[in-house]
């Protein structure tokens, strides 16, 4: 298992993560028994947003005795009321609802305090402008949350949250379906049937969010990365084609400021399939050619950092060339610690013998001989 460090917080969470949801339909044995596999796969992070008491216990019985080997995300929002979830701001349901959090997972605090499920610009900006984070601030003051976080599907709810200067991580859904997707505060939009034909490459707003984190160092965990299994199947895939859990893991992995991704497992099977993609080879986690020549929604022209360009006779990071330019170029001014990872790779855009095998290999037309020229005027 390999690991990365989450933005800014000092921690440093596996690449594959626990996504619990799908542990309310287990019994506590079958809890504990995934649970202990993702400890023996090098799992460290796990997001618990559910407010259904028995999953809570079921998980904090699983944990119990390891807790300190666990990365927690844990959510400030979700309530159960009359036997069922109920997403609130009201602060007394809010407070007792993370106390019991806190009781059924046998714990006294919580790595990544989750503001929960944030769609909507307006309710963002009363919870940053109000009581609540009053609330969220106290509880990391006494040391109950170690950091804040906020969970949200709105790329532009995302990015305030990544401006505001106090949101140091953001639970955000990836996957390359979503990533078309222009900005929605109905997050059911994402799971049409069918997607607008006119769609294409990675909406702006989504591309400008990852830039942004990426520059703040505001760390990402991903949730939806298989789209709620809706990629592994031709016939519900927007695409028209079906991925792998490793090609949808890769391309969550490959979008900067990302972390972890939190994938839902009912069984160690699952467990098992989403840890392969540490061992898996180029060819397994090739999204992009699948991608390229799917029937719906390509990403023509456009840079997806996938490494197809490669092997470059000049020895150029190619896709970390593009990744850096296309992070540098949305500002007045390259930032110095962009412009120092630039000139610390071994080799620079103006090592480029403009031989065109990186074009002919590039799935979606990327021009990169003109990307390479770009970035060659823009970092010297």
């Amino acid at each position: 298992m390999k690991y990365r460090k989450l933005g800014n917080t000092g921690l440093e969470v596996s690449e594959i993560g626990l996504g619990a949801e799908w542990m309310e339909r287990h019994s506590a044995e079958e809890v504990k028994e995934v649970v202990e596999c993702c400890e023996r796969e090098g799992i460290n992070i796990l997001d618990c947003w559910m407010s259904e008491p028995k999953v809570r216990s079921n998980i904090g019985a699983a944990i119990e005795g390891r807790r300190g080997r666990w990365i927690i995300q844990g959510h400030l929002g979700s309530t159960w009321q009359n036997g069922q979830y109920v997403r609130t701001r009201d602060l007394d349901k809010v407070k007792a609802a993370f106390g019991d959090l806190l009781e059924r997972l046998r714990t006294d605090y919580i790595d990544l305090g989750m503001i929960h499920f944030v769609d909507q610009a307006d309710e963002f900006h009363k919870i940053m402008e109000g009581e609540f984070i009053e609330y969220v601030r106290e509880l990391k003051q006494k040391g109950v949350i170690r950091h804040i976080g906020l969970s949200t599907h709105n790329p532009d709810v995302a990015k305030l949250a990544a401006l505001s200067g106090e949101i140091e991580m953001i639970l955000f859904s990836i996957n390359p379906a979503f990533d078309l997707m222009p900005a929605t505060e109905d997050m059911n939009q994402y799971f049409a049937e069918e997607y607008d034909k006119e769609l294409s490459g990675i909406a702006p707003e989504r591309a400008e969010l990852y830039k942004i984190c990426e520059q703040k160092n505001v760390g990402i965990t991903v949730m939806k990365g298989y789209a709620g299994g809706r990629l592994f199947s031709a016939e519900t895939s927007p695409f028209g084609v079906a991925l792998t859990p490793v090609q949808c893991l890769h391309y969550a992995l490959t979008r900067p400021a990302v972390a972890s991704v939190m994938v839902g497992y009912d069984t160690p099977e699952h467990v098992a399939a989403a840890v392969a993609y540490e061992n898996a080879s180029d060819e397994e986690k090739d999204y992009a050619s699948v991608l390229a020549s799917a029937p719906r929604h390509a990403y023509s022209g456009q840079c997806t950092y996938c490494g197809h360009c490669a092997p470059c006779p000049a020895k150029i990071d190619i896709a970390m060339v593009n990744k850096l330019y296309d992070l540098a170029d949305m500002q007045d001014e390259v930032p110095a610690a962009v412009k120092a990872h630039y000139l610390d790779l071994s080799a620079h855009a103006d090592d480029c013998i403009k031989c065109g095998g990186c074009e002919k290999r590039c799935p979606f037309g990327v021009h990169v001989i003109e990307k390479m020229e770009k970035a060659e005027k823009l970092f010297v």
